[in-house]
């Protein structure tokens, strides 16, 4: 997926994931996006190759007594257009920082 494809919105999913909020819901409240605009948005993702998702053990979520959550993270590519896009939206990386340690 070319770097002009990209949208303000799936860059700032794509921070929100390599920062560390690694589900639908935590994404949400990390952005400020509602769920219509963020779950689309990381089907493409990942439809197009650049998040991967998994399904967390049943046991734990009934453990926790919840639904079970789909955690999400970057693939390589996905990594590549997220550095590429900060150069684009420099203002990402100051609004949704990684935690330290991390690139």
């Amino acid at each position: 997926m070319p770097e002009a494809r990209l949208s303000h919105t799936a860059a700032l999913i794509l921070q929100s994931i390599h920062a560390g909020q690694v589900y639908g819901f935590s994404v949400m409240e990390q952005t400020g996006l509602p769920s219509g605009t963020v779950y689309p948005a990381m089907r493409r993702l990942e439809r197009d190759g650049l998040i991967a998702s998994k399904w967390e053990a049943q046991a734990i979520a009934d453990r926790e007594q919840r639904p079970p959550r789909k955690y999400y993270r970057l693939t390589r590519e996905g990594l590549a257009a997220l550095e590429s896009v900060l150069k684009r939206y420099p203002l990402i990386e100051k609004l949704i920082p990684t935690p330290a340690g991390e690139a």
